[in-house]
């Protein structure tokens, strides 16, 4: 296994690294509650620099005005740097967050691969001439924002960040780019690998530290043009008003309660996997996480009591361990908040039908474990049912039919994805079309292409991501107009 070498106590200020002059935080590894490591934040002063810099970086001709398809090595030679230190990558994400070794291979590939994607789109866009409604040639263009602000989050941070460096920097961008409190070591060792593949100094920054200080000082700064955050609807209210006081761009990924959905015709196999992927997989800490389960109620009971006895035997063990198939959460405060939610379902009437604690045992004692937790007994629109607990929890709910399914699928103020799971396709494409969801899943679940667009609907976010159109959302749009009549404008005279 890779020698596991976390980067030192710097961050990444305007191309520079140096030790950040906010406070200090410890980073707490999730599987043995050891402090791994103390990282000084980036204070106000450090933002200013950075934001500075970004945008000098931004405006000079040396990459205001590089070609796209020379724009574009820069990401294929991040995208190789990524891909050879995979395993290295893998292993501090690990140690940051606890998840799985499996879960982190994969994600650093991803990562690679949305830089190439990004790269791709860089060399295909296109700008328009429009049809001409008088005596000249127009053209609608694009140009970078400038500086963008880029908020990630704590649950998959290289892959966050990428999705939010990458496009930024391919439509011509500055980024300051603010990783999670809890989880700075891997977005700063992505720091260095993107620092290494030679990009103009000073376009992208790594600032680590808390929302309230770092973060804040990001949204606020007179030289940032565009905020992308990823985290809590809270918070995301929070970013959105402070940009709508600046009148620049925002995009918002925010919270999820997303249904699944079991049919009674469903492959039933295929079905109970897809679930406890669904909800366990990432120890149910993802926005996208079908924590809300619908079963046909005439499948309901045995359909349950065969998902409540595979959930028994999954594997529980740090994210080093192959073998693991839930792994810690990221934090003793989050493992607290979940279980808190645990004892609110118990105070509303649900019955736990497993998990609902921590494990026992010596090998969990110092870590942020809970066991996979099914509940059923509740009503829709109970708190459990409706407010996000972002762990290994799922609520399971009987329907009647088709109307009393969309009803209580849509019964919340989330539109983030759906699962659903049938034979009968005719009647799935009816129920996607119906659920408020910007992502649906169709006998399968939890995956995602580059060239498809993510969003969410309702509380759910702002805007989207990934697609054709991701470039567009991190430029502005400007219309020339090329005169053709040799007469002058006929105003006077």
């Amino acid at each position: 296994m890779t020698e596991l070498v976390l980067p030192p106590d710097e961050v990444l200020i305007a191309g520079r690294w140096t030790t950040g002059s906010g406070r200090a935080a410890e980073v707490v590894d999730p599987a043995t509650g050891e402090v791994l490591a103390t990282v000084h934040g980036a204070s106000a002063e450090d933002v200013d620099a950075a934001a500075r810099g970004a945008s000098r970086a931004a405006a000079d001709p040396a990459w205001r005005d590089l070609a796209p398809h020379l724009r574009a090595r820069y990401l294929h030679r991040i995208a190789e740097l990524i891909d050879a230190d995979a395993d290295h990558l893998s292993a501090v994400q690990t140690a940051d967050t606890g998840k799985t070794r499996a879960e982190t291979r994969a994600l650093a590939a991803s990562a690679a691969g949305t830089f190439r994607y990004a790269a791709a789109l860089l060399e295909t866009a296109e700008d328009a001439v429009t049809p001409s409604r008088g005596r000249y040639v127009t053209v609608a263009t694009h140009e970078p924002i400038g500086v963008v602000g880029a908020i990630a989050p704590w649950n998959s941070p290289i892959a966050s960040d990428t999705q939010k460096i990458a496009p930024a920097l391919a439509a011509g961008n500055g980024v300051l780019l603010k990783p999670a409190a809890w989880t700075p070591l891997t977005s700063l060792a992505l720091g260095r690998l993107i620092t290494a593949g030679g990009l103009p100094e000073g376009l992208v920054s790594v600032l680590p530290g808390p929302g309230s200080v770092t973060g804040d000082a990001i949204i606020r700064h007179p030289l940032v043009g565009k905020v992308t955050f990823t985290g809590g609807t809270s918070t995301g209210r929070t970013v959105a008003h402070a940009a709508a006081e600046k009148l620049i761009p925002v995009s918002l990924e925010l919270g999820g309660k997303s249904p699944t959905v079991v049919l009674e015709d469903a492959d039933v196999e295929q079905a109970l996997a897809g679930v406890m992927f669904g909800i366990f997989s990432s120890s149910g800490q993802s926005c996208i996480a079908g924590s809300r389960l619908f079963v046909a109620r005439k499948l309901y009971d045995d359909f349950v009591g065969e998902l409540v006895a595979r959930t028994r035997k999954l594997r529980i063990g740090p994210g080093t361990d192959p073998a693991t198939q839930v792994a810690p959460l990221v934090h003793h405060r989050h493992r607290d908040a979940v279980a808190a939610y645990v004892d609110l379902a118990r105070a509303e009437g649900a019955r736990v039908l497993c998990g609902g604690a921590a494990p026992e045992g010596e090998e969990f004692a110092g870590g942020a474990y809970y066991l996979p937790t099914v509940l059923d007994g509740l009503d829709a629109g109970s708190r459990t049912c409706q407010e996000e607990i972002f762990g290994p929890v799922l609520v399971c709910l009987p329907f009647d039919d088709e109307e009393d399914l969309v009803r209580q699928a849509n019964a919340t103020v989330y539109g983030l994805a759906c699962g659903i799971w049938t034979r009968d396709l005719t009647r799935a494409w009816r129920l996607a079309r119906r659920i408020e969801a910007g992502t649906v899943w169709i006998n399968t679940y939890k995956q995602f292409s580059s060239s498809t667009p993510f969003t969410g609907w309702k509380e759910s976010g702002l805007g989207s991501e990934k697609g054709r159109e991701w470039l567009r959302g991190y430029q502005r749009q400007k219309s020339l107009y090329f005169g053709t009549d040799p007469a002058p404008l006929p105003w006077a005279g």
